[in-house]
């Protein structure tokens, strides 16, 4: 098995694993406490939010250079410098944060500078971390990075929690807990980085000066930079911690959990997908590309809505069943109709902006992730400030927000590369879909939340197996047999 196949294959275990600690905490034990669960979930978003402002895209750079400043055995030296210029402008970042209060006096009573002593050396932490991920990348090493990346902070949030909640320890424990194990992810950074190859720090500024060098540098980092503000689940959590509190920053947190259930088949998409979207690019094969991304997508559509189409049937009684504060989570129910709808229409496009990324009009993406950003603010605002609707009011923005920027890479891609994810087979999977749900919500309930649990998202599967077998709208016979699963275990 080549190192590419065994670093994909336990890259693609460490990342289901975290997936399942992370969805399986904020179902059965986060809702023991939302408003201590909101704040952890404050603050890390907030930082990671504010990490692109630190980090200026020189991440990205580390890995578009790498192999032009390894031929001059320049590597190190770029490391090095990459790490200086992270820590001179958190400094200046930092200078900026505590001017502030003088400028917008209102700033010291924001959750940002209440929690300042976790999120500012958060955001150090994470800049540097950024680098290391990046760096390491270069060495075909992704493994040992996701677990930094995807593990650690679920095993953070977890037992800052439990510390709190559960063994009811001051609050400052916990969260001592919770910086520590972003502290220890960055030694571990260190200490990796250092095993693939020993660091020699190297502060020399005259390779980079060398042919204005550094501007190239530069100039790629500021629109790696440009296309980081698209995070508008980050986004989400800062604007409702600071307009609407922790407790539902907390409830956010696990209606995200659940929803983001239904981006399982999504999951690696890119890195298996990149190759074929660039071969057919760069070969002009727009009808293989075309045929890639409709088949593609349509799978992707199928399986997210067989997965959406059980939560909502199953979500009242799983909320039944959770150990305190279900009831909470059940008025929210038309989040998960909401958002839920619009990862949705996210799965239906495919890898539309995969397509476009990795194009010559990349920065056409760029453009689009700050429309994102800027929709998501705006819309956030408005549902905030003149409505009632709290979470359904974020639900309704990031459903708009995220809409509009799915339909907008569907009208790029099919003017100018003339590809289109969309196929007449997804609309009988949607009607299937909303039979199955309608029918399973229609029939009786038993007395017990636990079979009801299991009862109807039976009824779903077995309707929509019962629909796609007469319409063949998706070919299940492909994966539901014993060749395929076989296949599943071989690496070659």
């Amino acid at each position: 098995m080549s190192v590419v196949a065994r670093q994909g294959f336990k890259y693609s275990i460490i990342g289901y694993i975290g997936f399942l600690l992370g969805t399986i905490s904020a179902i059965f034990i986060f809702p023991y406490n939302f408003e201590f669960y909101g704040k952890l979930r404050y603050i890390l978003p907030t930082a990671e939010m504010l990490v692109p402002v630190v980090v200026l895209g020189i991440s990205y750079s580390n890995v578009k250079f790498f192999h032009r400043v390894e031929k001059d055995g320049k590597q190190q030296n770029m490391l090095s410098l990459s790490l200086l210029a992270i820590f001179i402008n958190f400094i200046v970042f930092m200078g900026v944060f505590f001017i502030l209060p003088y400028f917008f006096p209102k700033f010291i009573h924001t959750e940002a500078w209440k929690l300042k002593e976790m999120i500012l050396p958060l955001i150090l932490i994470l800049s540097f971390c950024a680098i290391f991920n990046k760096y390491t990348s270069n060495y075909k090493r992704i493994v040992v990075s996701n677990i930094f990346d995807n593990l650690f902070p679920k095993i953070a949030n977890l037992g800052a929690f439990c510390l709190f909640a559960y063994f009811l320890l001051p609050q400052e424990i916990a969260f001592g807990f919770f910086f520590g194990m972003f502290a220890l992810i960055l030694f571990g950074y260190i200490y990796y980085t250092n095993k693939l190859e020993k660091i020699e720090l190297d502060f020399n500024t005259d390779y980079f000066k060398k042919d204005n060098f550094w501007k190239e540098f530069f100039n790629y980092s500021f629109f790696g930079f440009l296309g980081t503000f698209g995070n508008y689940l980050a986004i989400n959590n800062f604007m409702i911690g600071e307009f609407m509190g922790m407790e539902e920053v907390g409830i956010y947190s696990v209606l995200y959990a659940l929803i983001s259930l239904i981006s399982i088949p999504q999951l690696g998409l890119f890195n298996i997908s990149a190759p074929i979207i660039n071969k057919t690019l760069i070969e002009g094969d727009m009808e293989e590309l075309d045929r890639f991304h409709k088949k593609t997508s349509l799978s992707l559509y199928f399986l997210g809505a067989v997965l959406f189409s059980c939560i909502m049937v199953g979500f009242p009684y799983l909320t039944e069943l959770m150990p305190k504060n279900g009831t909470m989570l059940r008025e929210y129910e038309p989040v998960v109709w909401i958002w839920g709808s619009a990862v949705l229409i996210d799965l239906a496009t495919g890898f539309n902006g995969n397509i476009i990324s990795l194009s010559k009009y990349y920065r056409f993406n760029i453009l689009i992730m700050l429309l994102l950003a800027g929709l998501t603010v705006g819309l956030n605002y408005y549902f905030i400030k003149n409505t009632d609707l709290k979470l359904i009011g974020i639900a309704l923005s990031t459903a708009i927000s995220l809409t509009t920027y799915n339909v907008i890479k569907i009208a790029f891609n099919y003017f100018v590369f003339k590809v289109s994810p969309l196929t007449i087979e997804m609309i009988f999977v949607s009607i299937i879909c909303t039979l199955a749900i309608t029918v399973a919500i229609v029939l009786p309930n038993f007395n017990n939340n636990f079979i009801n649990l299991l009862y109807k998202p039976s009824v779903v599967l077995i309707l929509i197996y019962i629909g796609n077998y007469f319409t063949r709208v998706f070919p299940l016979e492909d994966y539901l047999n014993a060749k395929f699963i076989k296949s599943i275990f071989k690496f070659k």
